[in-house]
């Protein structure tokens, strides 16, 4: 390929192919290694205009990576972000198709939504805390255009970070409302248990991580907006699902919300 821009095009071009067409694709790293993650997040972006060029319209933003265990797998130190559309919703106690998702799983976080612009370069905890209205329980349906799930770092990132779908609990609650590190999280599939942690997981503190991607997006001059809906990664083990899988997840302090995926 001839340029840069060629090189882009040509795996965003890939990547949107094997989401249409079903077909994992071999990892991206074999071409582009593990340490352009510059290289990684222009192929996201170039999949992000396409999507809104097809009317898509951006709704907030996922971070993911954000337990250190998974970041050890992937030799990183510091989380990803993709990018939420609007097709991506699936309603509480809705479906959605497995079909729509190449190789499907799922995890429960705890999902922020802003009442203002978060426009500084450097972020404290209480700015974070003072700029959130309210927050959700979610599920973050995640699946990877990458065989096997074989990614590492720039392979994920180029992927949407793995985004997939989401699905958003219907009871806002104030950040003094509940204990966003100590809150006790239970997914289940098909009603038996099979994940459990705590807002801990997420780096520390779902707060934690909304700091690094406020500070990222405004390294890059796109701050986060107010009504930004925001998946601050998963605080407990992700788990695979299959067609005919009814998830729950419960959130101490945030109700619950569930999904079921349909053949």
């Amino acid at each position: 390929m001839n340029s840069k821009e060629e090189q882009i095009n040509h795996f965003a071009l890939s990547l949107r192919q094997a989401q249409e067409q079903k077909k994992t694709i071999t990892p991206l790293r074999e071409t582009i290694g593990i340490e352009d993650l510059e290289l990684a997040y222009a192929i996201q972006e170039a999949n992000t205009q396409f999507r809104q060029n097809q009317g898509e319209k951006i709704v907030g933003y996922k971070i993911g990576l954000t337990s250190h265990a998974v970041q050890k797998q992937l030799g990183v130190d510091q989380p990803d972000f993709g990018v939420l559309f609007n097709t991506m919703e699936v309603q509480n106690g809705g479906m959605v198709s497995i079909s729509e998702i190449l190789q499907a799983k799922i995890e429960a976080e705890i999902a922020f939504v802003l009442k203002e612009d978060l426009n500084q370069e450097r972020f404290t905890a209480a700015d974070i805390i003072s700029a959130i209205d309210y927050a959700l329980v979610s599920l973050e349906i995640v699946g990877s255009r990458i065989e096997n799930w074989n990614i590492k770092i720039t392979d994920t990132i180029a992927d949407n970070a793995s985004a997939s779908h989401f699905v958003l609990g219907h009871r806002p609650v104030r950040l003094d409302q509940f204990d966003v590190v100590a809150c006790k999280m239970n997914m289940s599939k098909n009603g038996e248990q099979v994940s459990q942690g705590s807002g801990a997981a997420c780096l520390g503190s779902p707060i934690n991580a909304t700091i690094w991607l406020a500070e990222k997006f405004s390294s890059i001059g796109r701050p986060l907006k107010k009504g930004d809906i925001l998946l601050t990664g998963a605080i407990g083990p992700m788990v695979s699902v299959t067609g005919g899988d009814h998830i729950v997840a419960d959130i101490e302090g945030l109700g619950s919300v569930s999904v079921t995926f349909t053949n």
